[in-house]
């Protein structure tokens, strides 16, 4: 739900005539936290840094007045509020209380957290997540504010990262998504799109989580509800009741066996030992329905934070440590060209290394120099000169320039991560930095263009959008499918040409998930049982219902219905002993 903002009010009417223009209103100014622009006036702050008045909403008469409850229902405003200036600033002016709707969709959603997710991730975050989603538009509902395009854009790729777990098995990428899924939420209800709103708004629920129980309480106290004087009392009895029943029936139940039977049927079948984790659970679940709900009410506004620049340094002092670290770029990139078109003997010869091995070196040190690169370009940049156009040039050029050649970078390490994974094979680490890798030349890219056009303020939200999609599709694309299928593809090539010398890595493999079972079961005996060993283990183990298990563990038990692994007909053989893997390796 980014960019959530309330409808504006009607342009106030021109004054004309000599004397000083009125500024805005209080409720005048953009509404959106997309819009760029800023209020004007004496007490607005002047330059890219200014303050707007992000969250209002109409009142009962149509002119906008500030939402929130009064009282102690409502929260302070940056007079009241303690801490840090640059905290202070961001603080949002008004904020709605907590209605009955949204407590309780919290409650809700808190049992419903401990009942699906005891049992695993699948299908059932989705259904939390939705539950979560409901309680927070409750409260944005009653704080005035409407989806934005970025609100639908965030929302469909939260909704996207937490379909992952509901289709594949492998746990890292599931981890990966549920982060990433709870960032983007928070990015949505807040609406960031300067740095620094954006990057303080992808953990804001972490600080939001205590907050909202004590926003919650005091928006509840001494709040009338409707049959307040019934249903309390009632409340009160059925409490009584159950803790009656409970200290009465396990005296008759340990007393006579009758009883014990008896008492046994009525009564739900309850795990004393799952009390704890889903007592957790419904903390957990309850919590975040409260913290997203408090960001709908009234985010922080991270946009108001004032990042000063650095200082500017003269013109030689910055310029010369860029153009020696271009011309070790440039030289770098016109060796991996010579190599690259084929004249690689001299360089060959000098490093006494083979092609292959020469193109599978080093693929961790470029991976840290594409890292440190981007470092460079942002304190560059912060300290780069600025006082006339000349310098601004000057800057431009030479961080477009590192930039270009940071690409070249990126592409010399995909290319021996190739060349690695063609001679020893594709891991989930190895896919993993690849994708990384990939995602880091895409932010080369999108630095180029921000170089090349006069505005650069979609920058930090399409960089948050393309590491957030680089997530989505790696956990989507199946990672744990896809190192099987590689591997036992390059297994089959090998058979095929030279089947003496042909073997796979069954200790990389049998490690994988459920994902990894229609890759694996193309193996032969004895190398398919051997893989498939853990994996059939783990699956007779787990009896889940349908909510917490996916797709993928359940095309492997179709799987390994219909070819069921197979025993060894030799006494102390085992499936891994034929295909040669040294017990202490498995």
């Amino acid at each position: 739900m980014s960019g959530l903002s309330a409808p504006a009010p009607a342009d106030p009417p021109p004054v004309s005539g000599p004397g000083p223009k009125p500024g805005p209103g209080p409720g005048s100014g953009p509404q959106s936290p997309d819009d760029p622009q800023g209020p004007s006036g004496p007490q607005a702050p002047a330059g890219p840094y200014a303050s707007w008045d992000l969250y209002r909403a109409a009142g009962p008469s149509g002119a906008e007045a500030p939402y929130g409850v009064a009282g102690p229902h409502g929260p302070h405003g940056p007079q009241g509020s303690t801490g840090a200036s640059w905290l202070r600033r961001s603080d949002p002016e008004r904020r709605s209380g907590a209605t009955p709707r949204v407590v309780l969709a919290a409650l809700l959603t808190g049992l419903l957290t401990a009942w699906l997710l005891y049992d695993g991730l699948g299908a059932n975050l989705l259904i939390c997540g939705a539950a979560t989603a409901v309680g927070a538009g409750f409260a944005a509902r009653v704080a005035g504010r409407r989806i934005r395009p970025w609100t639908a854009g965030w929302s469909l790729l939260s909704l996207a990262l937490l379909a992952v777990p509901a289709w594949w098995d492998a746990g890292w990428p599931a981890l990966l998504a549920v982060v990433g899924a709870l960032g983007l939420a928070s990015l949505a209800l807040h609406g960031g799109r300067r740095w620094p709103g954006v990057l303080f708004a992808l953990p804001g629920l972490l600080w939001q989580l205590v907050p909202a129980v004590g926003w919650a309480w005091m928006s509840m106290e001494g709040r009338p509800l409707p049959g307040r004087g019934r249903i309390v009392p009632v409340l009160k009895a059925i409490a009584v009741a159950v803790v009656l029943l409970t200290v009465f029936g396990l005296l008759f139940a340990s007393a006579d066996a009758a009883m014990a039977d008896l008492l046994g049927n009525l009564g739900p079948d309850l795990d004393l030992g799952q009390l704890p984790a889903r007592g957790l659970l419904f903390v957990l679940g309850t919590l975040t329905v409260l913290g997203f709900a408090r960001i709908a009410a009234g985010p922080r506004r991270w946009d108001r934070t004032v990042i000063r620049p650095g200082r500017e340094r003269r013109r030689l002092e910055w310029a010369l440590p860029l153009v020696a670290l271009d011309l070790m770029f440039g030289v770098f990139a016109v060796i991996q060209a010579v190599v690259v078109l084929g004249g690689a003997d001299a360089v060959l010869g000098n490093t006494g290394m083979s092609r292959s091995a020469y193109a599978r070196q080093g693929f961790w040190q470029l991976s840290v120099i594409t890292v440190l690169t981007l470092a460079v370009v942002a304190v560059a940049k912060r300290w780069a000169p600025r006082t006339t156009e000349a310098d601004r040039r000057v800057a431009r050029i030479l961080l477009g320039l590192l930039c270009v050649l940071a690409l070249a970078v990126v592409a010399s390490a995909l290319g021996r991560m190739w060349f690695y994974v063609d001679a020893s094979g594709l891991t989930r680490l190895r896919l993993w930095v690849l994708v990384v890798e990939v995602w880091l030349g895409v932010v080369f890219l999108l630095l180029i263009t921000a170089g090349l056009t006069r505005g650069a303020g979609w920058l930090p939200r399409v960089v948050v959008l393309s590491g957030m999609l680089a997530v989505a599709v790696y956990g989507l694309m199946g990672p744990d499918a896809i190192v099987a299928d590689q591997n036992v593809g390059r297994y089959e090539r090998a058979l095929r040409t030279d089947p003496h010398t042909a073997s796979i890595d069954l200790r990389n493999v049998r490690l994988l998930s459920a994902d990894a079972v229609p890759a694996l079961d193309r193996l032969p005996e004895p190398q398919r049982s051997c893989a498939l060993e853990l994996i059939g283990q783990d699956l007779d183990r787990e009896s889940k219902p349908w909510y917490a298990t996916n797709l993928a563990a359940a095309r492997a038990r179709q799987v390994l219905a219909e070819r069921p692994l197979r025993d060894s007909a030799v006494i102390g053989r085992s499936a891994c002993d034929r295909a040669g893997l040294p017990y202490g390796a498995r």
